[in-house]
């Protein structure tokens, strides 16, 4: 591997960061000038304050508004520190989405390579659920007549089914983008999901996401992930040693977290507990399969007896939850027995296995496997029982259930297994802060010692930027009232929703009407292709219950945001678990949430000095009554109201 060169010159006696900070100076002073861009003191600010944090190797909070270009800053000092350093950068990202902002031609790494000159060695690491799962798609081929479907496999690379071919051969393949036309369900169908079993699986080392993680892994300047896999590397790198595994991701030199205020939720996503009845059913039964002792298979059918139990009550008291594929669980008595008696019954077989593994019958790697699957089953049941330790679900995909536990709070373990290393950590984003304090986003994600600092916007909103409140009670008078602004708009729009179910409620009105211009739904194809479809026509309507956050689209094809709805939180699990230990829930959980999500939607519209349009916001009248003064102070411009 040859490593790239700093873009400065350094001697033995040099000091790194005395060097480095001549070079920042000479980028945002001289080159980014002379090729056109222009020349930020916000930009400039930040990129000084974001210096001592790699300097200190510090955690920073920076909250930047749009346009002081943040991302040009952070990504230039972590090339220039994965290069000092030896070891590659870690962006984190909320979503593929802003991915796609980074890593697509023209945009912002592609932009500094060419203003710099630089030759930046970046490379994607995505969550597995981006990449098609080989042995699903070979099954579901055999029994569908879906076109698209049956063009995925098609395009799989000769190599993963010819066994003869050599792993030089190999290549990396399965990258969700690499068929556009799949819809979202579709794509369910045949990428991976955690009911595959992996490490027993025959295309394990030809699949796709493995392929992709050893190309990642030897990056030299930028390793690029979601926040969703960042965590997934953070909660699974031990076990994956254990195992012999590499972790997901290498050592890092530094991590940047974009849209830094995203994390907690992602956090707690990754260190959840999904048990699936399928799976515990297999692994026990093919476990007492083995040589094992006749106290054992008595215990293994009583846990698969229970454990049966426990999923028919499961599934006959959960409730659907509007905005949600999260179907709220109702703890009672007998299901607290249930789940008791379970966790005994786990607890005697690990003490059991203890014994099948010393009468050396079993395979001793078989017995290991078995131990930490029931280990991790019997995690579970604790979070479970114990009072206010954890937030669960159900979650129902075509007729098959998974029960998910997830940890109530996540600062004590991120505290531990991510901030204390001694790297800098940079948060960026445009909405960090409450009122100007971070204390709120450091004390959830386990921070108790950070730098931060503000900078607002340098654009002139009250000049670019027509914002107007909407009041209606009733919904389908809503939407004749959006409907008549995407026409005097001729499209041009972006229409955000507070959830996937008012999307498809206004689609289903949307679809009896006559449109002189496109409109294209989230979910319809891969996301980076939809925006990317979105962007090159000027009349044309994106609707989308996700892109509150990092969409760029400036210029023409964006000239009006609409927001259906205030974007507060669903009554999912985990926003449940936050109101109920909260002294003030409406105050303290849900409209800080709502809040800052609507300050990132507005955000969408205005990308460049140039830019200009409308902002249409929709309330009730009982959330303008209670809402409107709220809402003002943190709108970049004044609202105008109804008469």
């Amino acid at each position: 591997m040859i490593r790239n060169t700093l873009p400065f010159t350094i001697s033995k006696t040099d000091n790194f960061f005395d060097k480095l900070g001549d070079y920042i100076g000479d980028v945002f002073y001289d080159i980014l000038p002379e090729k056109g861009y222009e020349l930020r003191d916000e930009q400039i600010y930040m990129a000084y304050q974001i210096e001592q944090a790699f300097k200190n190797k510090d955690i920073v909070f920076a909250e930047a508004g749009v346009g002081t270009g943040k991302t040009f800053v952070y990504l230039i000092y972590a090339i220039c520190y994965a290069r000092y350093t030896r070891k590659p950068a870690i962006i984190s990202c909320a979503d593929e989405t802003l991915i796609e902002q980074l890593v697509k031609e023209g945009g912002d790494i592609d932009k500094l390579e060419k203003a710099l000159g630089l030759k930046v060695d970046v490379r994607l690491a995505k969550a597995r659920e981006q990449y098609v799962c080989v042995r699903k798609l070979d099954k579901i081929v055999q029994q569908t007549i879906d076109p698209d479907i049956e063009r995925v496999h098609d395009a799989i690379p000769d190599f993963v089914y010819d066994t003869s071919s050599s792993m030089q051969s190999f290549s990396p393949y399965g990258d969700r983008k690499e068929y556009p036309w799949v819809n979202n369900e579709t794509w369910e169908k045949v990428a991976w999901d955690p009911l595959q079993q992996c490490a027993t699986c025959d295309w394990r080392h030809r699949s796709g996401q493995t392929l992709n993680r050893d190309y990642y892994r030897h990056a030299s300047d930028l390793i690029i992930c979601s926040h969703d896999f960042f965590m997934e590397h953070i909660w699974t790198k031990e076990s994956r040693k254990r195992e012999g595994q590499m972790p997901l991701l290498p050592e890092a030199s530094c991590v940047v977290f974009d849209e830094g205020h995203l994390l907690e939720f992602a956090a707690q996503k990754g260190l959840t507990y999904r048990f699936d009845p399928d799976n515990l059913t297999n692994a026990l039964t093919g476990y007492s399969s083995q040589d094992v002792r006749e106290e054992t298979l008595y215990l293994i059918e009583e846990i698969i007896y229970l454990h049966d139990d426990w999923f028919k009550m499961l599934k006959d008291t959960s409730i659907t939850i509007e905005g949600s594929n999260r179907r709220e669980v109702v703890v009672n008595g007998q299901m607290k027995d249930i789940v008791e008696k379970l966790k005994s019954k786990v607890s005697d077989l690990l003490e059991q296995l203890v014994f099948d593994s010393e009468l050396f019958t079993i395979d001793a790697y078989h017995v290991k496997i078995i131990e930490e699957y029931i280990e991790h089953f019997d995690y579970g049941l604790t979070i479970f029982l114990k009072e206010d330790s954890g937030i669960f679900w159900l979650e129902e995909t075509e007729g098959q259930y998974t029960f998910v536990i997830m940890p109530r709070l996540v600062e004590d373990i991120l505290k531990e297994e991510v901030f204390s290393q001694k790297i800098p950590f940079i948060f960026s984003s445009a909405t960090l802060a409450q009122a100007g304090d971070f204390s709120y986003i450091a004390k959830s994600l386990g921070i108790s010692k950070f730098d931060s600092f503000n900078v607002d916007s340098p654009f002139d909103y009250e000049e670019q930027m027509e914002l107007q409140a909407k009041v209606s009670d009733n919904e389908i008078d809503k939407w004749n009232g959006i409907g008549k602004s995407l026409n005097s708009n001729n499209g041009g729009s972006l229409l955000l929703f507070a959830s996937k179910e008012e999307m498809n409620r206004y689609r289903l009105w949307a679809e009896k009407q006559e449109w002189n211009f496109d409109l294209y739904y989230e979910g319809d194809k891969e996301i980076s292709t939809l925006v990317r479809q979105f962007q090159t026509v000027e009349n044309a309507v994106l609707c989308s219950y996700n892109l509150w956050e990092g969409l760029d689209v400036p210029g023409k094809a964006l000239t009006q945001v609409i927001i259906a709805s205030l974007p507060f939180p669903a009554l999912d699990p985990v926003f449940q678990a936050k109101r109920k230990h909260a002294d003030h829930p409406m105050n303290d959980v849900d409209i800080p949430f709502m809040l800052l999500r609507l300050r990132q939607g507005v955000g969408r519209l205005i990308r460049s000095r140039s830019d200009a349009g409308k902002i249409q916001l929709w309330m009730t009248t009982q959330q303008m009554d209670e809402h409107q003064q709220a809402i003002a102070q943190v709108m970049p411009t004044t609202i105008v109201y109804p008469n």
